[in-house]
C-alpha cells in the first residue's frame, strides 16, 4: 500500500509520540508499504514532505520550552500526498490534522485516525487537568472538529477507547499498542561503578506537569532506605529546573536527562525499579519498554493513567499523589529482592504481547480494512 501520515508534531524523539509515529513509518516501510510523510521542519528524505511550523508570536518561547513545534496546515502539500495515497493515517486533531481529514472527506479518499493527545495534556497548560468539565469539553472539540471525519479511529490501549466510547464516539475504535522496539531486551548489566552499592530507581518520560515526577523525589526523601537510593529521570522538558531543585534536597541527587534510546536500554538493564508517576497517560509506552526488558514497576494509580493497567501485582500500584504510600511501595521492593526476582520473570512473559511485529500487524489490518470499507461490531 502507499500509506499517507500526516503529523502536526513529529520533530525530535523528546516525547512519545514522535517516537513511537517515527517507529511506525520505520516498520511500515520495512514490511514494502511506500509511506509518505507530511509534517513540520525540514525533512530532506525521499516520501517526506515538509511544511512550516506555526508561528506563535509572544509565545514562541514557551512552546520551545516544551520541545514541541506544531505544523501549518498547507492545503497544496496536503492533496498532493493524499491523491498519490491509499490510505492517509492523520496522528493529531491539529489544524494540520484537521485540514488533512476535512481534504479526504472532499477527495473521498479512505482516512484513519489516533488517538495520541489526551484532554488532560492539553489543559494541564493551563493548570486544569484534573478539570471534568474543561477535559469533557476538549473531547466534544476534538469529535466535532477531527474524529467526526474517520469511520476508524487508532487506540493505544482499551483505557482510552472506554473514554472514547464515554463522550459519543462511535467510530469503529481499534484497540492497538503503539509497540515496543526490538532493542529493549530483558538482559541484566552491571551497574557503573559509582552506583554499584545504590538502589537504583528509572522514570521514564517528558518533565511535564501530568507526568508527576516530583512525587518520586519526595517518594525518595521518606523512604527508610533514602540514603542507598539513586534516580533516575530520562526525559527533558520544562518542568527541568523545579525537579533539579527539589532533587538537591536528597542525599545522592538524581540523574536527570535525555537518553538516545541506546543509552536507556542500558540504563534499564543495570536499574533494579521502574516507577510511574503520571497523572494522565494514553499508554506510556516508556513504561512498556521497562517492563519489557524485566524492570519491576511501581505505578501510580491514577484514574486517568491506562499505565496502572498494566500492574500485574498491588506491590506494583500506589495511591496517585500520595508519596508517603509510594515510599512505602520503594523500601517494599528494597527490603524484598525475592518478591523482584519473581515479578520480573512475570513482567517479562506478559510484555510479549507489546513486540512491535504484532502491532504492526494490527495496523495494517486497520489500513487494509479502511480500503476495503471493512466496519468491525462495536466491541468497546
Amino acid at each position: 500500500m502507499r500509506i499517507a501520515v500526516i503529523a502536526d508534531v513529529l520533530g525530535e524523539e523528546n516525547n512519545g509520540t514522535s517516537i513511537t509515529v517515527k517507529r511506525l513509518i520505520l516498520n511500515l516501510k520495512k514490511r514494502g508499504h511506500e509511506v509518505l510523510v507530511v509534517a513540520p521542519g525540514d525533512k530532506g528524505e525521499e516520501g517526506y514532505y515538509a511544511v512550516d511550523k506555526i508561528d506563535f508570536k509572544i509565545f514562541n518561547d514557551y512552546v520551545n520550552k516544551n520541545g514541541v513545534v506544531l505544523a501549518k496546515p498547507n492545503a497544496e502539500v496536503l492533496k498532493k500526498v493524499i491523491e498519490q495515497s491509499d490510505v492517509v493515517h492523520v496522528l493529531m486533531p491539529f489544524p494540520l490534522g484537521r485540514s488533512a481529514v476535512r481534504l479526504c472527506a472532499q477527495m473521498h479518499k479512505p482516512v484513519t485516525t489516533a488517538f495520541h493527545v489526551q484532554p488532560e495534556n492539553v489543559s494541564s497548560h493551563f493548570f486544569l487537568q484534573k478539570s471534568r468539565p474543561v477535559n469533557d469539553y476538549i473531547y466534544k472539540n476534538f469529535l466535532k472538529g477531527f474524529y467526526k471525519y474517520s469511520q476508524y479511529i487508532h487506540c493505544p490501549t482499551l483505557f482510552i477507547a472506554k473514554q472514547l466510547r464515554n463522550h459519543g464516539y462511535t467510530q469503529d475504535l481499534r484497540v492497538i499498542s503503539n509497540g515496543v522496539d526490538p532493542a529493549f531486551t530483558p538482559e541484566k548489566k552491571q551497574k557503573p561503578e559509582q552506583y554499584a552499592d545504590k538502589f537504583c530507581i528509572l522514570s521514564t518520560g517528558r518533565l511535564v506537569k501530568e507526568k508527576c515526577q516530583a512525587e518520586l523525589l519526595k517518594a525518595a526523601a521518606l523512604s527508610r532506605h533514602a540514603d542507598k537510593i539513586q534516580i533516575f529521570l530520562a526525559g527533558d522538558g520544562p518542568q527541568k529546573k523545579k525537579l533539579q531543585k527539589l532533587g538537591q534536597e536528597l542525599k545522592n541527587p538524581p540523574v536527570i536527562a535525555f537518553h538516545s534510546k541506546e543509552e536507556l536500554v542500558g540504563i534499564i538493564q543495570y536499574c533494579d525499579l521502574y516507577v510511574h508517576c503520571a497523572y494522565a497517560e494514553i499508554e506510556s509506552i516508556a513504561c512498556v519498554e521497562a517492563i519489557t526488558c524485566g524492570l519491576v514497576p511501581v505505578i501510580a494509580d491514577s484514574k486517568m493513567s491506562a499505565a496502572k493497567h498494566f500492574a500485574q501485582n498491588e506491590s506494583n500500584l500506589y495511591r496517585a499523589g500520595d508519596p508517603a504510600d509510594l515510599a512505602a511501595k520503594i523500601d517494599y521492593m528494597i527490603e524484598h529482592p525475592e518478591v523482584r526476582e519473581q515479578q520480573r520473570l512475570q513482567y517479562i512473559k506478559y510484555a510479549e504481547r507489546f513486540r512491535i511485529e504484532k502491532c504492526i500487524d494490527k495496523m495494517e489490518e486497520m489500513f487494509s480494512d479502511a480500503v476495503e470499507g471493512k466496519h468491525r461490531e462495536q466491541l468497546v
